[in-house]
C-alpha cells in the first residue's frame, strides 16, 4: 500500500452535501497508481471537504493558510466561489462558474472543466448539432457549463427550464454576451410543448441524485414525448444509472450517464494540480467498480 506521510499534500471537492461525490475514489486512484509507478510516497491526497454556503469564505481562506494545492467545487458553490478567488480563465468567466481551483502567489485562481467533460461523450456521435435545439433541465452552475458546451458544438438555439424565474433570468443575461447560441428561457411548467422537439434533453438539476434516489425530473409519459431518436443525458453519477436513465432506456431512447463528463472533467483537474497527464483509464475503472 502507498502511504501518507508529513509531506502529503492536500486536494479535494468542496460542496453541501458531499457525501455522496465519487470524486475522492476516482482522484485517490489515480493519485495512488502514480505513486506506486513511480516508486514514491504518495504525494498527495485527495478528500471531501463538506461545507456550508455561510462557511465558504471562511473555509477557502483557511485552506489556503492550510496549503491546500486545489480543490473541486460542486453544488451550490461553482458560482459562489467566484468573488474569492483572484483570477479566472476565459472558459470559467464565459461560463460564469467554477469547478477547479488551484493557489496562486496572489490568491486563487479558478476555472471550468466541466464543459470540457460533458462534451466527451457527445462529440462522437453523428449528430448535425447545427439542427438541434437542447432542452436544459435547470438553471445552476452545472447548467452554464452545459450552455457553453452546447455553444462549442454548433447548436445555434438552446432551451433553459427552471422554477426561478430572477434566476433564469440572471443566466440568460449574463451568458448572453458572452456565448454564440440564442438562449430561450422557460418554466417548468412550459416544459411540455418543447419536449415533442428536444432531441438532447440535459438534466443539470440535483432531483434522482443520492438520497433521493427514486425521484425523476420527467415522468415516462413526458420522456415519451421525446424525439424517438433523443438523446437524454443526466449530469448525476450516482446512482448509476438514475430514474430518469432508466425510464430514458426502457422507451428505446438513447442515454448518456454523467459517469464520463465526472472522468474527464476530473481527469483535467488532476493534470492541472499535479502538472503531469491524470491516468484517465485508472479513474474511470475506479468509478465504475463503484457501480458493480
Amino acid at each position: 500500500m502507498v502511504q501518507i506521510t508529513g509531506a502529503t499534500k492536500l486536494l479535494g471537492v468542496m460542496g453541501h452535501p458531499v457525501e455522496h461525490s465519487l470524486s475522492p475514489v476516482m482522484h485517490n486512484a489515480a493519485l495512488q497508481a502514480l505513486a506506486t509507478q513511480q516508486h514514491r510516497f504518495l504525494e498527495y491526497v485527495y478528500i471531501p471537504l463538506p461545507v456550508t454556503a455561510h462557511a465558504l469564505p471562511a473555509v477557502v481562506s483557511s485552506l489556503r493558510e492550510l496549503g491546500c494545492c486545489g480543490f473541486n467545487i460542486t453544488i451550490p458553490h461553482k458560482q459562489a466561489i467566484m468573488p474569492l478567488l483572484t483570477e479566472t480563465t476565459a472558459i470559467a468567466k464565459a461560463v460564469g462558474a467554477v469547478n477547479t481551483v488551484w493557489p496562486t502567489d496572489d490568491g486563487w485562481a479558478g476555472t471550468n472543466t466541466d464543459v470540457e467533460g460533458f462534451l466527451s461523450p457527445l462529440q462522437p456521435l453523428n449528430r448535425d448539432w447545427s439542427t438541434i435545439t437542447p432542452c436544459i433541465l435547470g438553471c445552476g452552475g452545472a447548467a452554464r457549463a452545459v450552455l457553453a458546451g452546447c455553444a462549442q458544438l454548433g447548436c445555434l438555439q438552446v432551451h433553459i427550464i427552471g422554477r426561478q424565474p430572477a434566476k433564469l433570468e440572471h443566466l440568460k443575461s449574463t451568458c448572453a454576451t458572452t456565448l454564440s447560441i440564442d438562449i430561450q428561457i422557460h418554466l417548468w411548467e412550459d416544459l411540455a410543448p418543447l419536449l415533442p422537439q428536444a432531441a438532447l434533453l440535459i438534466n443539470t438539476t440535483p432531483v434522482g441524485m443520492s438520497p433521493h434516489i427514486q425521484a425523476s425530473p420527467l415522468s415516462a409519459v413526458e420522456i415519451d414525448q421525446l424525439p424517438k431518436e433523443a438523446i437524454v443525458y443526466d449530469l448525476i453519477y450516482t446512482p448509476n444509472p438514475t430514474v430518469l436513465l432508466k425510464q430514458t432506456q426502457a422507451s428505446g431512447r438513447i442515454a448518456i450517464t454523467g459517469v464520463e463528463m465526472l472522468v474527464q472533467q476530473g481527469a483535467a483537474a488532476l493534470s492541472l494540480w499535479i502538472d503531469q497527464p491524470a491516468p484517465v483509464d485508472i479513474m474511470r475503472e475506479a468509478l465504475l467498480a463503484c457501480f458493480t
